[in-house]
């Protein structure tokens, strides 16, 4: 868990690399169907560990690809 992440930031960071608007995220949302891929996956995960998240693995994010299970992942709250 990293304590400069949160629940905000996480939507933000992935609304970011999908190209839409954080309101358009619905936590059990599977980001893969709104176009997440691999390499965002991976960017997201440089990203966050640079904020803290020093132990988030690839493996983590793409087996439950929702943002309400990375948010629990990474912060420890829901989202």
């Amino acid at each position: 868990m990293s304590q400069s992440l949160s629940a905000e930031k996480i939507r933000a960071d992935v609304a970011e690399l999908l190209d839409c608007d954080p309101a358009d995220l619905e936590p059990d949302d599977n980001l893969l169907d709104h176009g997440l891929d691999s390499m965002r996956i991976m960017t997201l995960i440089e990203r966050w560990r640079a904020a803290g998240a020093t132990t988030v693995e690839f493996p983590d994010l793409a087996e439950q690809p929702e943002l309400a299970h990375w948010t629990a992942l990474l912060t420890g709250e829901k989202a």
